[in-house]
């Protein structure tokens, strides 16, 4: 079985990275497709060999063999019941992790990015795996191509043994466990990527970068972008993490900040309240503030920031990433 991971893109955090390749797909139909053939040959290989006559005396060890071998396909029926939901879930999670990375692997340009603001790298550069220590445990071993479940533990010739094909349902179950967390790897980082429309229905107001100072009338650094949106408006998590300030913060008014671990962090600004608590963990488009106009504000907005390693960033390349792709 081929790998299903590469590495991928890097954006500014300069650790996020997220690798698929289209050939999941077809490994999974592939797995599944196998499961169901190994019980198949093995429920017709036990159905040819239960004896259709014999003599009295033989009747006996006759229903016992019988018993046994339909006892060994249910169980066999079994394991592919399981296997198969699995793969079902694992073809749905790479197929959104490689949606989102042919996104980075595609130019588009961010929305409202004015011409002096300054751009994280390009999201869909190519580059190569983190290769620095971690706190896993050790591991090594010569570098060999995978091989298929069959062929580890073949068949004999015309003949479909309930044991073996036992063996390589297991096998398959195996494999789809190092599948399964190898996705749920890059699943997790998906999670914590801060791209996700933080307020529905809000349009974008102020910029990233130099403006015009609204109370001043100077020229300013705005370290984020205003979506203006009506008082009360939800306000949703771009991403999942942690709540690490959640209060009144000078020129904020109330606001709140998340955690997305990788150097990233989001902060929230005008709300009229405040729903989460600092520790709380977050979900992807969680509920977590209304839309307000408290702090230095001059109407109902959503102030929304994207730090990385505590510096803002344009955070419309981030949302650039998840927004509607265009048709035609």
């Amino acid at each position: 079985m081929s790998s299903v991971f590469r590495a991928g893109s890097q954006l500014s955090s300069g650790s996020v990275s997220f690798v698929t390749r289209r050939t999941a797909l077809t490994i999974a139909v592939a797995t599944a497709f196998g499961a169901a053939a190994l019980a198949l040959a093995a429920g017709l290989a036990i159905g040819m060999h239960w004896p259709t006559h014999g003599g009295s005396g033989d009747q006996a060890a006759n229903r016992v063999e019988h018993d046994y071998a339909i006892d060994q396909l249910g169980k066999l029926n079994a394991s592919v019941a399981q296997i198969e939901p699995r793969i079902a879930r694992l073809t749905m999670q790479v197929g959104a992790l490689h949606d989102f990375e042919a996104r980075l692997n595609t130019p588009r340009p961010a929305p409202r990015a004015p011409a002096t603001s300054a751009m994280p790298a390009t999201p869909g550069a190519a580059s190569e795996p983190d290769t620095s220590a971690t706190d896993s445990e050790g591991e090594g071993g010569p570098s060999l191509p995978p091989r298929r479940c069959a062929d580890v533990m073949p068949q004999p010739a015309g003949h479909a043994d309930a044991g073996r094909t036992r063996q390589q349902l297991d096998c398959i179950a195996a494999t789809l466990s190092a599948l399964e967390q190898q996705t749920a790897d890059h699943a997790i980082a998906y999670a914590a990527f801060p791209g996700r429309m933080p307020a529905d229905g809000a349009r974008f107001g102020s910029p990233f970068g130099n403006r015009t100072d609204p109370f001043t009338h100077r020229l300013s650094f705005h370290p984020g972008i205003d979506l203006v949106a009506k008082t009360g408006t939800p306000i949703l998590a771009a991403a999942g993490g942690r709540v690490i300030f959640a209060g009144e913060k000078s020129g904020y008014g109330n606001a709140v900040e998340i955690d997305h671990g990788n150097g990233l962090v989001t902060r929230y600004g005008h709300a009229s309240r405040i729903v989460v608590h600092v520790g709380e963990l977050v979900l992807p488009r969680q509920y977590v503030a209304d839309v307000g106009s408290t702090g230095r504000s001059t109407g109902p907005h959503l102030h929304f920031e994207v730090l990385v390693n505590g510096a803002p960033v344009d955070p419309a390349a981030y949302l650039a990433l998840f927004a509607p792709m265009p048709h035609g």
